[in-house]
């Protein structure tokens, strides 16, 4: 199935998009203006991704709610921004980008307004949901919008300020959070970033072009639209549930079912139709195949990590809010002192560095498991661990995501691009539910506690944590096996060989 067709169209979008401002387009800094805006929505999404992690122990206290429950504020985000991308991404193609980009940045500082409002966590939970579907329409837009207006000559310097504002947000958010919680409230965790969302709003509409290469194919997969949603919700049901249903109930089961069934006919479904959300052609690399999985699974570990973590240190520990934000900093802030230089190392032998990260990533959780003591004599050694798990990882994800990318055919690069935004947010809320429902499980069979951190014997949470550690290094083994699969006809073609004999 080939891609969607995109070309010139002389009329204007769907929807009327407001021109920018002449006198700023003519400025030579111009196209660094808008790689700003693109840049201010992929910090404050990170910002919000990772400010959440270090505040769950706290909403569990305030909303006196189970450990599964609160775990949804976070997972509902990530779930919801995955299901919606490739649909926002395929009618941005159709209609334009630059109202969505402007709803969006408006839409998720509304929403994380009311976030901060919400009189209880069901309502939060609700508001989460409309912030995930609402980043969305930024994830879908921002990297296609940063990459025309850049050009060629400037792309690469424009993605490096991307990701560069990506890891700044990542790094920020524990430590603000600390921050926030610990001199303010929970509310004001999810109230930050309105102030970013406005000025995104407002420097969108000042800034962004308008949409000029849109698709010549006005067909829109609705089918494939109401099975992934619902699909994606099932599965991630069933993970998150485990300890909370029991794994051989039938919610479990039954959501389960409902998972494998959905997604099998989202794959039939995506088979016949003409303009699919996802282009399954990819999935005929193997090398594309398993770095998706491998992309998921790294995010699924770092944001593991955080759950465990922020519990760890909150409730085992007995650390403050601000301490245990700043400690909790070192992941993001490891993994992007490292991840640059990793780019460079993995050109020349990226199966190597790749590997070298996940094992130093499996060395690391397995020392942290060690390190859980609860003694503050041992706070060094947690810190060592979390600074050489962010490394790890660091040394992985960058070349696995160029990687992946270049096993794609070079006619499907925004779908593959797509495809991993999708993948990296459903790897995240895989993370925090997996870790979950372990975490309740290994706690509950210690204490006899249900779905309850608080009020929990130090050691037996520390010792779950470190159990979500195992579980950790279990993502980073089928991660390393994952990216090892190979094209044997591509790699045969560039070491000059009969395909029969490459290996």
């Amino acid at each position: 199935m080939s891609a969607h067709p995109i070309k010139e169209r002389s009329h204007r979008p769907f929807l009327s998009e407001p021109p920018p401002v002449r006198s700023l387009t003519e400025l030579g800094a111009y196209p660094w203006l808008v790689v700003g805006v693109a840049c201010l929505g992929a910090f404050a999404g990170q910002v919000d991704a990772s400010i959440v992690q270090l505040g769950l122990p706290n909403l569990e206290a305030a909303f006196d709610r189970s450990l599964n429950a609160v775990s949804w504020v976070a997972v509902a985000y990530s779930l919801s921004f995955a299901a919606v991308l490739p649909i926002y991404a395929r009618l941005a193609e159709m209609a334009g980008r630059k109202l969505m980009y402007i709803f969006g940045f408006a839409l998720f500082g509304l929403f994380s307004a009311l976030c901060g409002l919400a009189p209880n966590l069901t309502w939060l939970i609700a508001f989460r949901v409309m912030q995930g579907v609402s980043g969305a329409l930024l994830g879908a837009n921002s990297v296609v919008i940063l990459v025309a207006v850049a050009g060629p000559a400037r792309r690469a310097r424009a993605m490096g300020w991307f990701a560069a504002a990506q890891a700044i947000g990542v790094c920020a958010g524990p430590a603000l959070g600390g921050l926030l919680l610990n001199t303010l409230s929970w509310h004001w965790i999810f109230w930050v970033t309105v102030p970013f969302a406005a000025l995104g709003a407002m420097l969108g509409w000042l800034l962004v072009p308008v949409s000029t290469r849109l698709s010549g194919d006005m067909s829109f997969d609705w089918g494939g639209a109401l099975l992934l949603v619902p699909g994606l919700t099932a599965l991630m049901l069933a993970i998150s549930k485990l300890n909370a249903w029991g794994a051989l109930s039938f919610g479990v089961l039954g959501c389960g079912a409902t998972a494998v069934l959905l997604v099998v006919v989202f794959i039939w479904q995506e088979r016949r139709t003409k303009a699919p959300l996802i282009e399954l052609g990819l999935f005929r690399s193997r090398a594309f195949s398993g770095g998706t999985v491998a992309v998921m699974l790294s995010y699924a570990m770092l944001y593991a990590m955080f759950f465990a973590t922020s519990f760890a240190l909150i409730r085992g520990y007995q650390e403050t809010l601000l301490t245990a934000g700043f400690h909790l900093a070192l992941v993001p802030v490891a993994l992007g002192v490292v991840a640059p230089f990793s780019g460079a190392a993995a050109e020349l032998r990226p199966r190597h560095v790749m590997l070298s990260g996940l094992v130093l990533s499996v060395g690391a959780v397995i020392w942290l498991r060690w390190s859980f003591t609860g003694n503050s004599n041992s706070m060094l050694c947690v810190m060592a661990g979390l600074v050489a798990f962010g490394a790890g990882l660091g040394l992985f994800i960058a070349p696995n995501n160029s990687a992946t990318l270049t096993a794609a055919p070079a006619d499907h690069a925004g779908q593959a691009g797509g495809l991993l935004n999708l993948l990296r947010a459903f790897g995240t809320a895989t993370g925090v539910a997996s870790a979950s429902a372990l975490l309740a499980w290994r706690l509950e069979r210690a204490t006899g506690l249900h779905e309850s951190t608080v009020g929990a014997d130090e050691r037996a949470l520390l010792d779950a944590a470190g159990d979500v550690m195992l579980l950790i290094a279990a993502f980073a083994v089928i991660a390393a096996i994952a990216c090892s699969l190979r094209d044997r006809v591509r790699e045969a073609k560039v070491l000059g060989e009969p395909a029969s004999k490459a290996t």
